[in-house]
């Protein structure tokens, strides 16, 4: 059985993006089950071929999706409220069912601020008992939908109902389709729900509410700080402001595996992302001086 896995990224997270893919790869004996479908934007040439070397280390298959050639992601980005700390790239995973053959029947979605540490088949054995999604609580999730006083969007969200982090999702693609996504995101765009809430992780939440499948925490371990080393998580997921690429996470040990992260990336790879991210840096500071 192949086992397909989806990432999305722009051209700022390249490097992550190989982070995790290779994790997904030393964590299982079946590296040569895995497809990894890569929707990327603003890619450049050479980030490409970093990401291109995973083949010359594992026996995976790559799919790769530019979405600045769709037509479908360019009219979605361009309407839809702007994410302006992830981009508008969290919207493509809202499509994947539009994007993969129909040889894929079940995808596991992983954010690329991710670092898997088990076998990740074992998600592919469960039963999803019908339902279209598997995921995990997110232990903010009534502070996400609630704000301040836990009062805000009270006629959308009830903060009584589990709500889920949609960095690793389990998808059955047959169930997906059938949950119209786009369609159910274009009515929430028109009745100006799309405007209060928190962009396709709200609206996943608000269209499988009580249809999800709730997995034990250590499939998504958010925040994961240099506490949780000890609790062995599976998918370790790095949602603070500190990423184990920061040298602040280096120095104090501030967020979990930091270490073992950047030799998961590689130190060839972890350096040459230090730089980019300098550079990128200067350029923003540049700018704003002027």
């Amino acid at each position: 059985m192949k086992m397909h896995v989806c990432l999305t990224f722009d051209d700022n997270f390249w490097a992550p993006a190989f982070a995790t893919m290779r994790s997904v790869c030393l964590f299982t004996h079946r590296r040569e089950d895995l497809v990894f479908h890569l929707c990327h934007r603003t890619l450049a040439p050479e980030h490409r071929a970093d990401l291109e070397k995973i083949v010359e280390e594992f026996p995976v298959e790559l799919r790769w999706y530019d979405l600045d050639q769709s037509d479908m992601f360019r009219d979605i980005a361009g309407r839809m409220p702007e994410n302006k700390r992830l981009s508008n790239i969290v919207y493509a995973r809202l499509m994947i069912d539009r994007l993969v053959a129909p040889d894929v029947e079940r995808i596991l979605y992983l954010d690329c601020d991710m670092l898997v540490r088990d076998d990740i088949f074992r998600l592919f054995d469960l039963d999803l008992e019908g339902k279209a999604i598997a995921a995990v609580r997110d232990p903010a999730g009534a502070l996400i939908t609630g704000q301040r006083d836990l009062k805000k969007n009270r006629d959308i969200f009830d903060p009584a109902d589990p709500y889920f982090n949609a960095g690793m999702v389990l998808i059955d693609i047959a169930k997906w389709r059938e949950a119209d996504i786009l369609g159910r995101m274009e009515e929430a765009y028109a009745s100006g729900v799309m405007q209060r809430i928190y962009y396709d992780q709200d609206l996943l939440n608000l269209i499988f509410r009580g249809k999800w499948l709730q997995l034990p925490w250590r499939w998504n371990t958010i925040d994961a700080r240099h506490a949780h080393d000890g609790l062995d998580p599976a998918i370790v997921h790095y949602t603070g402001d500190t990423k184990p690429w920061s040298v602040f996470a280096h120095t104090f040990q501030s967020v979990a595996y930091a270490r073992f992260y950047r030799h998961v990336m590689t130190n060839d790879l972890f350096y040459r992302f230090a730089k980019h991210r300098w550079k990128r840096w200067w350029l923003k500071k540049l700018r704003l001086g002027r």
